[in-house]
């Protein structure tokens, strides 16, 4: 089954707050930023925290995920933007190795400019090639995390990931982040039946097996193809507050891609937010699980 999370606070520090944070709401899984998710300066991190960190997340069997800062974007036409981009992702992915985590989301990014697209794929073989090539054995994935669609995105819909994933050769440490809101935003019909395993059966198929990593689950603001970014409680937005309900989330945590894979909500965390969203997936992880199953007799 997905174990189900969130992205941690960690006031107080990574473990001190993280784990206390991780424990307060039931996350089976979480996502945490390492430095200044609006930045580029680096953090070096704690040692004592990250040690704890990592140990507690062991010993809770808890998996963790890294998201780099929101600043990121390797298509950039700046050169300035690029290089920070590249050793943001590089610092991150060497403290996702140092903490145990299992994976490392980047947002896919921005040609910005008109007529940039090819030339822009052409930066992320270049540029991140080197980086995936030096990743140790056994060290975090690389997530690419497809975004709402506004601008010139590099990937929205998941069928955009075929060509970013040819731009860097399918290397094996490449995977996928999906989130819900960004590919509703993006144009992915979730309000009929089918929708959300039609979606996920696409990004399979362009992706191949075994590539989707992590889960963004969050609820939208906006209506289907906004290409707006705004994520709300789980059932409270366009999402899941439809006539089909709650229940493309459902399709989602029982679609076969996601076995084993770990679901973390992005949604506000004010009243107990991130717990009660935790619970309401989990409640349709456990009954959708039970639904596949085939009684007796």
């Amino acid at each position: 089954m997905p174990p189900i999370g969130a992205h941690i606070q960690i006031k107080g520090g990574l473990a001190t707050g993280g784990l206390a944070y991780t424990d307060a709401v039931g996350a089976r899984a979480v996502q945490v930023f390492v430095g200044n998710p609006r930045g580029w300066k680096p953090s070096a991190g704690n040692p004592r925290q990250d040690a704890a960190f990592t140990a507690g997340c062991a010993e809770r069997g808890v998996p963790s995920f890294i998201h780099t800062p929101f600043l990121v974007n390797v298509g950039s036409p700046s050169e300035a933007t690029v290089a920070q981009s590249v050793a943001t992702i590089a610092h991150n992915l060497a403290r996702g190795a140092q903490l145990g985590c299992a994976g490392v989301v980047v947002h896919a990014g921005s040609a910005v400019g008109a007529d940039r697209y090819e030339a822009a794929l052409g930066q992320l073989h270049e540029r991140l090639l080197p980086l995936l090539a030096d990743l140790p054995d056994g060290g975090p994935r690389l997530l690419i995390e497809p975004t709402a669609g506004g601008g010139k995105s590099l990937a929205a819909t998941v069928e955009d990931l075929g060509p970013y994933f040819a731009a860097l050769e399918h290397h094996p440490a490449v995977g996928v982040c999906f989130d819900t809101c960004h590919a509703w935003a993006a144009g992915h019909d979730f309000s009929v039946p089918g929708g959300m395993t039609a979606t996920l059966d696409a990004l399979v198929a362009t992706v191949g097996p075994g590539r989707l990593g992590l889960v963004h689950a969050n609820d939208s603001l906006d209506a289907c193809g906004s290409t707006r970014d705004r994520h709300t409680t789980i059932g409270a937005g366009s999402i899941g507050s439809g006539p089909y309900g709650t229940a493309p989330f459902a399709e989602l945590l029982a679609h076969r891609a996601l076995a084993g894979v770990p679901v973390v909500v992005e949604t506000p965390s004010a009243d107990d937010g991130h717990a009660k969203d935790i619970a309401l997936l989990t409640s349709l992880r456990d009954g959708a699980l039970v639904d596949a199953i085939p009684l007796a007799g």
